[in-house]
């Protein structure tokens, strides 16, 4: 590894300074940044989805911006626009906050489809077109996303098409008893944001998300990963089941999480870690309400599946 395994725990241990208790979360957004996706956060205000991209673009010394997302922003308002400058006669580009290393996409279910999309293609593509010509964004990239649950008045919410551009989709929930004692009584920890330092230089960071590709997966793992796949797609729980593309997107999770453990091989446990972050937002239960997002039904595959 280009980077050790020491290192990379002190980027865990730096981010989870200032998100106090939710370890397991930062190590998940972290595999999302090596396994070049994108993180979907959803859950209630105040629980600390700001400080985990703050924090994660200071200690991995990323460019960031962050974007309000409202009812009234344009799309222009993300990637940019085109000015006339009378000295020079001719246009002149002004770029949008989309041009940066992290991108935190705030409450991005409170704005337009239209707008929503302007974010969903530069994800995809890594470019962003204005008028007429392609401008390539920088690198790494990687947008961090939140928005409200679906039932908070005011909200658009992203259909299954855009939901799948994310990686992964997690929450952070409510600190245990232990870790809220510590935030209550050691003051608020997103006041040592500006005393986190980058852990890593971005030239490590991108051999990083190479070496994930070159992690080692044997052929029974992926035969498990079928086997939870298949049943996704057989279940009656299910309206249907997950796509190749996702079954791709839990072998890239999960070789991420092995690489931070200092593996070069991925284990079924690195396959569990991943599977609810991203499969969550891919499957859509058949019961009362269409439970979509259910860590219920979710851990309803892990149990069902045999790891032989």
């Amino acid at each position: 590894m280009s980077v050790s395994k020491g290192k990379l725990d002190s980027i865990v241990d730096a981010v989870s300074s200032v998100l106090i208790g939710k370890e397991a979360e930062v190590r998940v957004a972290l595999a999302c940044l090596l396994a070049r996706g994108h993180l979907l956060i959803e859950d209630l205000p105040g629980m600390g989805k700001t400080t985990l991209a703050n924090a994660m673009a200071r200690v991995l010394g990323l460019e960031y911006n962050r974007i309000q997302f409202t009812s009234d922003l344009l799309p222009a308002d993300i990637v940019g626009v085109s000015v006339y400058d009378r000295n020079e006669a001719a246009f002149r580009f002004h770029p949008g906050p989309v041009f940066c290393q992290l991108l935190l996409a705030d409450e991005i279910n409170r704005t337009t489809p239209k707008t929503q999309s302007a974010l969903l293609e530069a994800m995809a593509e890594g470019q962003v077109t204005v008028e007429g010509k392609t401008r390539a964004l920088s690198t790494p990239f990687f947008v961090v996303a939140t928005q409200n649950p679906i039932q908070y008045s005011g909200t658009f919410p992203l259909p299954e098409s855009q939901l799948d551009r994310f990686l992964m989709k997690i929450s952070l929930g409510y600190p245990d008893l232990a870790s809220e004692k510590h935030i209550l009584t050691g003051g608020d920890p997103r006041g040592r944001l500006v005393d986190l330092e980058p852990q890593i230089s971005i030239s490590e960071l991108l051999d990083l998300q190479d070496e994930v590709e070159a992690v080692n997966v044997a052929e029974p793992v992926v035969d498990y990963l079928q086997r939870l796949i298949h049943f996704t797609r057989t279940s009656e729980v299910f309206e249907y089941g997950l796509s190749p593309r996702a079954g791709l997107a839990i072998l890239q999770s999960a070789k991420a999480i092995a690489l931070l453990d200092g593996r070069t091989f991925v284990i079924p446990e690195d396959i569990q870690a991943v599977f609810p972050a991203v499969a969550i937002h891919r499957l859509q239960g058949t019961g009362r309400g269409h439970d979509s997002g259910s860590r219920v039904l979710i851990d309803k595959v892990l149990d069902s599946v045999d790891v032989i």
